[in-house]
């Protein structure tokens, strides 16, 4: 386990913000979760639970306990469809291991940043595919006890990038592994986003799973900046969920508005295309900035702070609320 005084949580946001907490904390192990645990809670000092920092902007630096989980590796259980992971481990080289041990169901998650945690609190999603439609059970510790739990997904609460880790259970849990119930048949989900015009661009009819995470792995480096070069935590907003009645207005007065189909009564409507009619695509705002190709994606232009990326995040809100009366809502964790 590692325990660290004054820590710089640089390498862990993908935002690139420099901060630092109290004390850092890292578990390998669920028998260092425990411990972990008992360290919350005998202190008297606010602490919070991280991933890989893909989906997190820290505004100050944090008086008080950072943790996050280190636990690796991943196994498939003899019915030969589940595979279960640490929390730890990137998520990503898990999407790319189910489709060489021929399990099948999360190419369409390729290329999300974070940790196999993170999926689980936050269900991950993109391309029309959400975490949650493959999570089975989550082992966790429990703070409060110190127990090891295994938690059903039916009882996460999931919905559209939530679930009750974010809400009632915040800070509740320790999460150790994950198990992932996939298929060994291939049944690709292509009707999202521009898929099929890519694969047809390729050449390709019916493509493998290799095929198609390719595609969206080449779709996403197409339009989202490379972290390392320009800091960012990937999509900042939520696509806002209207009523069909209220698409229908917008789409009266915005000829060929985007959407998607929630159910009869609802639909999605992609925040980036709000944002980019605001004219926010590609600006700046002192040193934080919006994504020349993608207005979903709020920048780190170099050095700037995560207050100034909030006061960026707070502008185009207000754009978009003044322009089509719709509140949208950061994905990211503000801290």
């Amino acid at each position: 386990m590692r325990d660290i005084r004054d820590y710089s949580l640089k390498a862990h946001n993908t935002f690139g913000i420099e901060a630092k907490c109290r004390r850092f904390l890292e578990y390998t192990s669920i028998e260092e979760a425990q411990q972990v645990a008992q360290i919350l809670r005998e202190s008297d000092t606010p602490y919070i639970i991280i991933g890989g920092g893909s989906n997190l902007l820290l505004t100050k630096d944090f008086e008080g306990i950072v943790v996050r989980s280190d636990v690796l590796g991943y196994g498939f259980e003899e019915s030969g469809f589940r595979m279960t992971c640490g929390s730890g481990e990137v998520f990503d080289e898990v999407v790319e291991a189910s489709l060489q041990a021929g399990l099948y169901g999360l190419e369409n998650l390729s290329l999300i940043p974070g940790d196999v945690g993170a999926s689980a609190v936050q269900n991950i999603g993109a391309y029309g595919v959400e975490a949650k439609d493959y999570i089975e059970t989550i082992e966790a510790v429990e703070i409060a006890t110190g127990q090891v739990v295994e938690i059903p997904a039916e009882d996460c609460g999931y919905g559209y990038r939530q679930s009750r880790f974010k809400q009632e259970w915040k800070n509740r849990f320790l999460i150790t592994r994950v198990t992932y119930a996939l298929s060994q048949t291939f049944k690709p989900h292509l009707d999202y986003g521009n898929i099929r015009a890519e694969l047809e661009r390729k050449g390709i009819k019916e493509p493998t799973a290799q095929q198609l995470r390719d595609t969206i792995i080449d779709i996403r480096n197409a339009k989202l900046p490379d972290p390392k070069v320009e800091g960012n935590a990937g999509s900042f907003f939520m696509n806002p969920i209207v009523s069909r009645e209220k698409y229908e207005q917008l789409a009266a007065q915005y000829e060929g508005m985007p959407h998607y189909d929630v159910d009869t009564d609802h639909v999605k409507i992609p925040a980036g295309w709000m944002i980019d009619q605001c004219g926010w695509k590609g600006k700046s705002l002192g040193r934080a900035g919006v994504h020349s190709k993608q207005a979903l994606v709020l920048v780190n232009r170099g050095g700037a702070t995560g207050a100034e990326i909030v006061t960026l995040c707070n502008a185009i809100r207000a754009d978009v609320k003044a322009k089509f009366d719709i509140d949208i809502h950061p994905e990211v964790n503000i801290v």
